[in-house]
């Protein structure tokens, strides 16, 4: 097996076409013809995930975010990131990132955040074109909006999505006198959608990243930002499905350190 065998999987799934221009999804080490012996999968491709890849003998690692985002100056043992390209290249470890590609596919974060919540009538928030996929076309954009079957007081909607996302604090804008039933959402940082959410009809939009001054919003809307990690995390166990079902005889793993990974501590 060689990384190009995997990654075609991976594009099959979140075709590099979809990402951001500022995004570094893709292959970021290593090269398309590495023989691969077994995958490891995080949410961040850390020193320390680097570290496990070879403990357990992974010679591709599999993030959401891109190990770089922009153009390197250096590469140095102090910084983070030049620390974990050198212990890569060092090990033979190709690194591959899906980010903004998974980010816009409807089974990607921000369906998944979506089913979670036990949405329906779920659409793209922010659709910008179609794509086909096994001959059916499906639209692609960032974020989701979708109904709960019933109308919820906004203080019970808080409690629903803390439930859904295992939270026990989430930063929240003045709750709004009215019953909430259109939800949207975007994974990671999405304080750009929050307008998109409103015109969408939604009552309550939640992400990650949201800044002090978008909390002054007008009293049709509930903000809640339920933290980066949080908001992205489980599209670590829907690539390792993908592989896993593509590739049922390989060694696919993720991280034993996932849920610890979080670089944000709530203290």
């Amino acid at each position: 097996m060689r990384v190009r065998d995997i990654t075609a999987v991976l594009e099959s799934f979140a075709p590099l076409s979809l990402q951001e221009k500022w995004d570094n999804s893709g292959l970021s080490v290593g090269s398309p013809d590495q023989e691969v012996r077994g995958i490891l999968l995080g949410l961040d491709c850390t020193p320390a995930l680097v570290d496990e890849a070879v403990a357990c003998g992974a010679d591709l690692i599999v993030t959401h975010h891109p190990l770089i985002f922009g153009g390197l100056k250096q590469i140095a043992p102090e910084d983070p990131v030049g620390l974990a390209v050198i212990k890569a290249i060092r090990a033979g470890i190709a690194i591959y990132a899906a980010h903004t590609t998974a980010d816009k596919v409807p089974a990607g974060v921000s369906g998944a955040m979506a089913r979670r919540l036990g949405l329906e009538n779920l659409s793209i928030l922010d659709p910008e074109g179609t794509r086909l996929l096994d001959g059916t076309e499906e639209t692609v954009g960032l974020g989701m909006v979708g109904d709960w079957s019933e109308p919820l007081p906004a203080a019970e909607a808080v409690a629903r999505v803390k439930e859904a996302f295992g939270l026990k604090v989430a930063r929240c804008s003045h709750l709004i006198d009215r019953p909430i039933s259109r939800v949207a959402m975007c994974g990671g940082s999405g304080s750009s959608l929050i307008e998109a959410a409103r015109k969408a009809g939604a009552q309550l939009y939640l992400c990650g990243d949201i800044s002090y001054h978008h909390f002054f919003t007008p009293d049709d809307i509930l903000l809640m930002d339920i933290g980066h990690f949080e908001s992205e995390v489980e599209i670590v166990d829907i690539l390792y499905s993908l592989l896993r079902k593509n590739f049922p005889t390989f060694a696919v793993r993720i991280s034993n350190a996932l849920k610890d990974s979080n670089p944000i501590q709530y203290l």
